[in-house]
């Protein structure tokens, strides 16, 4: 078990508007390949449906640790201090990258990361693409953070 340090935003890489479950998320990842990455978890522990419903993937207590059974694939090397949330969507018709969040969604994911920062003070939160050479979440999150009101020690800056 180790301390909570990060809380990192995700797309789902899937065209703007278009529906997706939590049992589509969880096939992508845990199907054997090739239909999916063969995974013995999913990468996600919250997902953002596009009417704002927060729906939980992965069961976790909310203390200040990630124990080894609330640990999901959202950032290799970082999973097992990380929490990871994710909306739908993320992509245009043409799967090009795309800032796809409704107007519900938006609103979810402002209210999931101050609650999130009320209950974890010290957490760090970050884009997958501040990690990784990937589009998503397709939008900066430090500048949203930023636009947000969420204090700059919050903010995850890569050194």
């Amino acid at each position: 078990m180790k301390a909570l340090k990060f809380l990192i935003i995700h797309c789902t890489a899937t065209p703007e508007g278009r529906h997706h479950t939590p049992e589509d998320v969880k096939k992508w990842h845990l199907s054997p390949t090739p239909t999916g990455r063969g995974w013995r978890q999913v990468g996600y522990s919250d997902m953002i449906l596009l009417d704002g419903a927060v729906v939980n993937l992965v069961p976790y207590d909310d203390n200040q640790y990630v124990e080894p059974w609330e640990i999901t694939n959202g950032v290799a090397g970082i999973n097992n201090v990380s929490r990871h949330i994710v909306y739908v969507g993320g992509c245009d018709a043409a799967m090009k990258p795309k800032d796809t969040r409704t107007a519900p969604q938006r609103i979810a994911l402002v209210h999931y990361v101050w609650d999130f920062l009320r209950k974890h003070p010290t957490v760090l939160i970050a884009g997958h693409n501040q990690f990784d050479k990937k589009a998503c979440p397709s939008f900066s999150v430090p500048e949203w953070l930023r636009n947000i009101s969420i204090p700059q020690k919050n903010i995850y800056i890569p050194k």
